[in-house]
């Protein structure tokens, strides 16, 4: 791995068994560490201003390349002076590679493959992939658009992020060995032509994590790993499938983990219900992204203290009429601040945008507290009690 300050700092300052507390220094600022990343993924996090993702207390979000090289294009986003100043966002930025993106045109996308009914191995009818790349068509206006290493960099170089990750492909849980293996395979050259180009024409201030691949198999897990780790990387994501369901994905994340240089910094991609982020905070990862909190508020669906029901509270049912409550006692959200179960359900159920922006402000605020709940309990020495009364119904702010 890389060791180049003047991209990426990375300190551990408190550990409590394999989780660990720190700060991740990047060219716009300090992220505290364990910390989950918002998505904005077409330069905003959906329903809010960015102004209002700073003040809730997040100092990282994800832009996604794929959605901002399809619309409104890396070159109009430059000129603009960067995705910084395009969105108005002055902390620190983190995009993808768009490799995720080429894994949902060829093989159904996410819904699909938790249902199992996206297409075994090879390739889908809506993008071709090979050495070279990825070719597709936009979902806009059926333009033919082509992805590669070198452009996936050129374009994460022109958006101006702070941490850009690699093109890798990404492969679904029902693909065979064979082809995992091969598709790992071309990730790890895909990475080298990746650190390639960074290392002649990327900006000397962006750093580069590479993303381990494998699948569900442990051999390809450990080949995978140690090819990161011996590349010219500022830090390592942890991508491609996790498995089946989450005992699977539990299991694929605790052999993987361990592998991981000790002093790198370890993002675990894409996930981010609250069970599955406490669990990777428990064996060492540090910053998580996912669209669920901001998801969930386009469905009328709040986070809170309730693991019978995936840690939801559903205000798009009925059977909330009268109810007075906030969405979370002890929440310090505004939404639970101002307003009541309800209200916010009504709001919902009448699909006006304001409950959308509420409940996002919820949600976000929900994840807040939970990692900055998990930062402290490490450093207190006490995150297994935090992690256990969290998993049994605590509140983060009372567990």
């Amino acid at each position: 791995m890389r060791d180049d300050p003047q991209r990426l700092r990375f300190e551990i300052d408190a550990r409590d068994g394999a989780a660990r507390a720190g700060v991740l220094h990047t060219a716009h600022g300090a992220v505290e560490t364990p910390a989950f990343i918002p998505l904005a993924t077409k330069a905003t996090v959906r329903g809010l201003e960015s102004d209002e993702v700073a003040a809730l207390g997040y100092s990282l979000v994800l832009g996604n390349t794929y959605h901002l090289f399809v619309s409104p294009g890396p070159e109009r986003i430059a000129a603009a002076g960067g995705l910084h100043r395009f969105m108005g966002w002055e902390r620190a930025l983190i995009t993808d590679s768009g490799g995720f993106q080429v894994f949902s045109l060829a093989h159904g996308g996410v819904a699909a493959e938790v249902k199992g009914s996206g297409r075994s191995g090879g390739t889908g009818s809506r993008v071709e992939i090979d050495e070279e790349g990825a070719r597709f068509r936009s979902y806009r206006d059926g333009t033919e658009l082509f992805i590669s290493p070198e452009v996936s960099m050129e374009v994460q170089a022109k958006l101006g992020s702070d941490i850009a990750l690699a093109f890798d492909e990404c492969t679904p849980y029902h693909a065979d060995r064979d082809y995992t293996a091969r598709s790992m395979e071309r990730t790890h050259r895909w990475l080298d032509r990746c650190v390639r180009w960074h290392n002649e024409f990327g900006p000397e201030e962006q750093a580069v994590f590479g993303i381990v691949q494998g699948g569900v198999y442990e051999d390809l897990r450990r080949e995978s790993a140690a090819a990161i780790a011996r590349s010219e990387v500022d830090g390592i994501a942890i991508g491609g499938t996790l498995g089946r369901d989450k005992e699977e994905m539990a299991g694929v994340l605790a052999l993987t983990a361990p592998l991981l240089p000790e002093a790198a910094p370890k993002h675990l991609l894409g996930i981010g219900e609250v069970d599955d982020l406490l669990g990777g905070i428990a064996l060492g990862l540090d910053i998580f992204d996912c669209a669920v909190p901001t998801r969930l508020s386009r469905h009328g669906v709040a986070l809170a203290p309730r693991p019978g029901s995936r840690f939801r509270l559903d205000l798009r049912k009925g059977g909330w009429e009268g109810d007075r409550a906030p969405l979370v006692e002890g929440c310090p959200c505004r939404a639970c601040r101002r307003y009541d179960r309800d209200y916010v359900s009504y709001l919902s159920r009448a699909e006006e945008l304001t409950a959308v922006r509420l409940i996002a402000l919820h949600n976000l605020t929900y994840m807040r507290e939970l990692t900055a709940g998990a930062r402290a309990a490490i450093r207190a020495g006490r995150f297994a009690a935090y992690r256990a009364a969290v998993l049994a119904g605590a509140a983060p702010w009372d567990a």
